[in-house]
């Protein structure tokens, strides 16, 4: 085709209108991404939008091409003369502005461009595989959606590049394959979109699982094919009126969008291998007529296959006919029923989440174990576990009764408290409770009706929360922190099973329940806040330090009572001998009655041991010793009075006599005559130890008289 500026101007329309349909597919896919939180495809619109600036870069350069072409004309519809020829012949490039614009373009202009569209594949696919890691659920529900506007993307974008594939075999046109390879790859990409889609309604869902790694990936090496092609083009040697071929140019996708020329390719590069035409044998042209039919009976192949779905140990699923479920629960092995879209197998997805609570992603499982945390969350890392440190993730405060609050007075039947009303209101205590429930899924049906994967485990959560609120405000602080956590644990349950068979009312109104079987509930840690822990550590520590000193009182007490009965119980049969004694005494008037209880207190006092029984050994000898003194005062005054009655005057002499013996004795008696008329007694007093040491001890015989 000749080279003129009707050529280029068709080319630059192409381009302009190539840009136009890269646009509207790449608003369509990023509009649906946003709406829909479809990761792969806003990757794509991503993509779709780089393709843009591609055919821009196109239709600018074809344009200028157009231009050249133009200005080409005007030149050589100049008439000039022989003597003229010379001076443009040798001034003529000073005139041609387009051509000197289109060659900048190709040296400049081009390579500026691919080194953007390079970088921005490499960036986007860099930032978008990192996201992929850090969201492991990347793709969307809204299937209809997605396969609708994948569909119509793929349709649009591959037109367009077997359009532009197509005008590619012109030398004139061959740089529109740039944007074709541009359009083939957003094609090819919303196909493998559309493919995971319906393998995911088939079967699982790891294809478009993996696409968030994948996409992102191809990406950065159609980046790096952009930087190898630029410095390829580099190196490359041209002859004379060849056209620069843009770096964006991608070999990788051009293939999908122009097959053909590759195919020709291929068929020398193998006809030149082997030394002989291949291409032109009968195997080959049967194969090569035979290709279409292979394709579609691979087709039906893969479509057949669709019958058959394998059932893993750990899961069970639900197979819907046209939207109906017509089998329920189907347990593990292998599963033939009509294929896809007639039947669809169901497994009830678990949504995985990180230790912060956040969602990373899904798995399909249904016979394994799931874990709600009704309450404050598991404690996290190796660290000692105290009530005065932080060791769970979330603190979860249930409102509980005070302990001592004597408004529970005991658990009925069904495990429901009853509750005194006569008692009177007092303060809520706050406790942190960790309460995990482990249950596995019985009935599919049932557990796809609760809701959509997303809700599942809230609705479930919320359910049994509002029941776990109610019971816990029953009891008390020393009910949960003591001996009847087994009886609470089984009350939780039943409470919470019948309000799960509560959900999912069916056509007469009455619930079916979730299709869940609760493995393990109950309470697995209980605390106070972190900010009472070290009060409510106090008030424990005083009631220990109580029960310590009672403790204290009772072996003071027993040891008092062996020291001084010999034994405890012998001290409570004495004990309770007083308490009868006085009871007696006080109701009764019966003298023989207390007399005989009497005796028998005195009968315990005499088999008691210790310090009593001393004290009442030596009671009894004082009483003795002081009976045997009066009466031995009073025999002797019997003996006197005899003695007085037999000689009255011989009796009183001898008294008389015994007093001044008693009177004088030890004193100095001096006999003198009653004749003396003045007697005078001369007494020389002095002390005969004045001398002596004063600090030695006196004795009382040398005391002078």
């Amino acid at each position: 085709m000749r080279a003129d500026y009707l050529s280029y101007q068709r080319a630059t329309g192409v381009s302009f209108l190539g840009m136009a349909i890269q646009a509207i597919v790449a608003a369509a896919l990023v509009i649906y991404a946003a709406l829909a939180r479809d990761f792969t495809a806003m990757t794509v619109g991503l993509f779709a939008g780089v393709g843009i600036v591609a055919w821009l870069a196109l239709g600018i350069v074809f344009d200028q091409a157009r231009r050249e072409r133009i200005e080409a004309i005007e030149v050589e519809t100049l008439g000039r003369d022989a003597a003229t020829a010379s001076v443009f012949e040798s001034s003529g490039d000073d005139f041609k502005v387009a051509a000197r614009r289109l060659r900048a373009m190709y040296r400049i202009f081009f390579p500026i461009i691919s080194i953007l569209i390079g970088a921005g594949l490499i960036a986007i696919g860099w930032l978008r595989y990192g996201l992929g890691f850090d969201n492991k659920d990347n793709f969307s529900e809204m299937r209809g959606w997605a396969i609708g506007v994948e569909v119509g993307a793929a349709v649009a974008m591959f037109l367009l590049a077997r359009y532009a594939g197509g005008m590619g075999r012109q030398p004139v046109w061959a740089n529109l394959r740039a944007g074709g390879a541009m359009a083939a790859g957003v094609s090819l990409m919303c196909i493998v979109m559309v493919a995971a889609q319906i393998m995911d309604i088939v079967g699982p869902d790891g294809p478009l699982r993996y696409l968030a790694y994948i996409i992102p990936g191809a990406l950065m090496v159609l980046g790096v094919e952009v930087f190898l092609n630029f410095l390829l083009e580099v190196y490359r040697p041209r002859k004379a009126g060849d056209i620069p071929n843009p770096a964006f140019n991608s070999r990788l996708l051009g293939f999908f969008a122009a097959p053909e020329a590759v195919a020709k390719s291929i068929n020398e590069a193998i006809n030149y291998q082997l030394g002989y035409d291949v291409s032109s044998t009968w195997l080959y042209r049967l194969l090569s007529r035979a290709v279409l039919p292979l394709v579609v009976g691979g087709a039906l192949v893969l479509w057949g296959l669709s019958c058959f779905t394998v059932i893993l140990p750990y899961q069970r699923a639900m197979v819907l006919r046209f939207g109906r479920p017509v089998m329920n629960d189907v347990g593990p092995g292998l599963l033939v029923k009509w294929p896809w879209p007639i039947d669809q197998v169901v497994i009830p997805v678990e949504i995985l989440r990180n230790d912060k609570g956040q969602q990373i992603g899904t798995a399909e499982t249904t016979t394994g174990l799931r874990e709600l945390s009704l309450a404050t969350q598991a404690p996290t890392g190796a660290g000692a576990i105290l009530w005065t440190n932080d060791h769970a993730r979330e603190e979860v405060y249930q409102l509980v009764r005070p302990s001592g609050s004597g408004l529970v007075s005991g658990l009925g039947s069904g495990g429901v408290a009853a509750v005194d009303p006569t008692a009177a209101a007092r303060d809520l205590s706050v406790l942190s409770i960790e309460i995990p429930l482990v249950y596995s899924i019985s009935n599919v049906e049932l557990f796809e009706l609760l809701g959509s994967p997303a809700v599942r485990d809230d609705i479930l959560r919320a359910t049994a929360q509002r029941e776990i609120m109610q019971y816990m405000a029953t009891l008390s602080v020393d009910d949960i922190l003591g001996p009847k956590r087994v009886q609470i644990n089984q009350d939780l349950t039943e409470r919470i099973e019948r309000a799960f068979t509560r959900l999912n009312p069916g056509p007469d109104g009455k619930g079916r329940g979730p299709g869940i079987q609760i493995i393990r509930l109950g309470l697995a840690g209980v605390h106070p806040p972190k900010k009472v822990a070290a009060d409510f550590e106090a008030v424990v520590g005083a009631e220990q330090n109580r029960q310590a000193k009672i403790d204290r009182a009772r072996a003071d007490a027993i040891k008092t009572l062996t020291q001084i009965v010999g034994s405890v119980g012998l001290s409570d049969q004495i004990i309770a001998a007083f308490d009868s004694l006085d009871t007696l005494r006080s109701t009764s008037a019966d003298a023989k009655a207390i007399n005989e209880r009497e005796f028998e207190i005195q009968k315990l006092l005499d088999q008691a041991g210790g310090a009593a029984a001393g004290f009442i050994a030596e009671a009894k000898a004082d009483r003795w010793k002081r009976h045997m003194g009066e009466r031995a005062r009073a025999e002797r005054y019997a003996g006197q009075l005899a003695s007085f009655l037999a000689a009255p005057e011989i009796f009183k002499a001898s008294l008389y006599f015994e007093a001044l013996k008693v009177v004088m004795a030890d004193s100095r008696v001096y006999i003198t005559s009653d004749k003396i008329p003045d007697l005078r007694v001369t007494t020389q007093l002095f002390d005969r130890q004045s001398g002596t040491n004063v600090f030695q001890e006196i004795k009382s015989d040398d005391i002078p008289n």
